[in-house]
């Protein structure tokens, strides 16, 4: 006689996931109608600086059209960072336990590492510049984060994942990341020359010293 093994059937639940997105588009949607001309200059952002130069002032970098795209920032690279996990086995991409654990990290690394910045920038007498520096930076990321959105997307509707698409991406945000550093030098080299020692420190601490010891967590964990 035969033996039968049930194996229980778990099926994931999908919706949290499809939530999430129509939170994010909502929230797009919701800056669009109300900063409309801003969101206009925004979407130009890589084509163009003039996004930039209209809105370098640093009190826009806690205006609420930066706090809702940098949560719209948060939640795609979050989800992005679960495909890419969930494709070398990790976890699963419908597994919302590991989506709120990487967005709560990603959350305190970030909002972390402004807080340090804020407070050596005082004690440096940099704080304008460092302002200006973030508000550069945070426009740039912002801007990944939108366009990572409907990649996200796609990459969880379809079963396009691979690793070349996966290096892809990785490579496009990273040389985007660096393109940025170098505008960004290149915008503020003058007020960088007098205040050169201070913003080597300020690199070395909280632009290279974050990166390398998250890298060094991961790998080892």
């Amino acid at each position: 006689m035969n033996k039968t093994e049930l194996i229980p059937r778990v099926v994931e639940n999908k919706d949290w996931i499809t939530i999430l997105f129509i939170i994010a588009l909502t929230m797009v949607a919701i800056t669009k109608s109300a900063f409309e001309n801003r969101f206009s200059d925004f979407m130009n952002l890589i084509a163009n600086n003039k996004y930039v130069k209209i809105y370098k002032d640093s009190s826009n970098l806690m205006s609420w059209f930066t706090i809702l795209m940098f949560v719209v920032q948060l939640i795609s690279l979050s989800f992005f960072v679960q495909l890419v996990l969930s494709y070398f086995g990790y976890t699963t991409k419908t597994n919302w336990i590991s989506y709120i654990q990487i967005l709560t990290f990603l959350s305190f690394f970030v909002l972390s590492k402004f807080l340090v910045e804020k407070i050596i920038a005082t004690s440096f007498n940099i704080e304008s510049f460092i302002e200006q520096f973030n508000l550069f930076k945070v426009s740039y990321r912002t801007y990944i984060g939108l366009l990572l959105l409907p990649v996200n997307i796609v990459l969880f509707y379809t079963d396009f994942m691979n690793s070349y698409i996966i290096i892809g991406i990785i490579a496009i945000l990273l040389t985007i990341n660096a393109v940025t550093y170098l505008i960004s030098l290149k915008n503020y080299q003058n007020l960088l020359l007098s205040k050169l020692f201070y913003f080597i420190l300020y690199i070395c601490a909280l632009e290279i010293a974050p990166y390398y010891f998250m890298y060094y967590v991961i790998t080892k964990r």
